[in-house]
């Protein structure tokens, strides 16, 4: 197979990939989840005037100058509305988040007013509408205020209750299993053997998965073996995944096993070679229900297709509204060669110039192994196909890395 253009392997990553069913979940476990359909407002917020302050509700047409005297009538608290009307002449004390008393438009604080004789002096004039908080002024019933597909913020949860909701419609989580291949791979703290190294791949993907607001599953290390590859594929089919992550073994060699293994369990291949440095030897496929993304085994290029295809696919399936990564606009802090037919992805430095503007900075090395350069990139310089050679200072695209 031709290697797929990046934009064509993430269209078809993408392709029929509907939002997952919605379920019900409480408020304190709604956070960072997505919402199914629009909310609206069950209530008026505030429901009634009431006031912004510590002080006096009164007429401003009786407060209209200093050192005017107004009888106080009466105490209003939050929760404690007071039960008549101010006429001419008067004042109610009142307290933040009291309801304005019929009659009353506006509010003197008490720092501007005198206790004296069973009333107040004022000391600066009333205007009206001051330190009162109109009815509705947060919002109205009926308001839609958070909307279908949104990840909801620690913030909205606050907003949602506000609105009277104590549990939210949001989509299922996607469950994510990660099953890493390989005979050269052992577990972190353990001692390598000959030509064995660390697993790192699972680690970074699932914290990435995690991010995004799937769940994960662990399928642990498989031997360079069929059975032991398509026993990881049936696992995560067993256990209910949506999408199935492989790292390792997704090249042509003789011990990459993991293209034969999902062909044998009925997986049906879109695509296993894409356009694009790090990540050539990707793989996709669908076996029913659940998605399969062969990443490869280095661990850049492990984590730059995570990034690109696995997010986005998380994105798609919990029903967000928007699916793709941002780009944005930046300039090269450091003059880069011409490209070759693949769309490279190259790992970066960022900060931000005094006048604003981003400049990123290739990091030394590129290659694929280097764990390094990896954690220290802010994000990723997108260099199209056949880009010609670019100085210091040229207009470039980024992808900002999670941080």
């Amino acid at each position: 197979m031709a290697l797929i253009p990046v934009a064509d392997a993430l269209a078809a990553v993408l392709a029929g990939a509907d939002p997952l069913p919605e379920e019900m979940v409480v408020l304190d476990v709604a956070h960072h989840r997505v919402l199914a359909h629009d909310v609206a407002a069950l209530r008026t917020q505030p429901p009634q005037a009431m006031s912004a302050m510590d002080g006096y509700a009164v007429r401003s047409i009786d407060a209209a100058r200093a050192a005017t005297w107004l009888k106080v009538i009466g105490e209003v608290a939050a929760g404690r509305p007071f039960e008549r009307a101010v006429g001419a002449g008067e004042a109610i004390r009142i307290f933040t988040g009291g309801v304005i008393p019929e009659g009353a438009d506006a509010v003197i604080i008490q720092e501007d007013t005198v206790i004296e004789g069973g009333g107040i002096t004022i000391t600066e004039a009333a205007i009206r509408g001051r330190h009162v908080r109109p009815a509705g002024v947060d919002f109205h019933r009926g308001d839609v205020l958070l909307a279908a597909g949104h990840r909801l913020t620690d913030r909205d949860l606050s907003l949602a209750a506000g609105m009277n909701y104590p549990q939210l419609p949001v989509r299922r989580r996607p469950r994510v299993a990660i099953l890493a291949t390989g005979d050269e791979l052992v577990m972190p703290g353990e001692t390598p053997g000959p030509g064995q190294i660390v697993y790192s791949n699972g680690y970074a993907l699932r914290a990435l998965a995690r991010d995004e607001g799937a769940e994960t599953i662990d399928l642990g290390i498989a031997t360079d073996t069929i059975e032991a590859t398509t026993d990881g594929i049936r696992r995560a089919r067993d256990l209910g995944a949506d999408i199935l992550v492989t790292t390792g073994g997704a090249s042509v060699g003789d011990h990459d096993l993991v293209k034969r293994s999902l062909e044998a369990e009925g997986v049906a291949m879109a695509f296993w070679r894409i356009a694009m440095r790090p990540g050539k030897p990707m793989m996709h496929g669908r076996l029913g229900a659940m998605r399969v993304i062969g990443l490869p085994g280095n661990p850049v290029s492990s984590y730059v297709c995570g990034f690109l295809f696995l997010v986005p696919l998380i994105r798609r399936l919990s029903g967000r509204s928007v699916v793709h990564h941002a780009r944005e606009a930046a300039l090269l802090g450091r003059q880069v060669a011409a490209n070759d037919l693949r769309e490279d992805y190259l790992r970066a430095r960022l900060e931000a110039r005094g006048d604003g503007a981003l400049i990123a900075t290739p990091v030394d090395h590129q290659d694929s192994s280097l764990l390094g350069n990896l954690a220290a990139a802010r994000a990723l310089v997108i260099r199209p196909p056949f880009a010609p050679a670019a100085a210091a200072g040229s207009a470039c695209d980024i992808l900002r890395l999670p941080h």
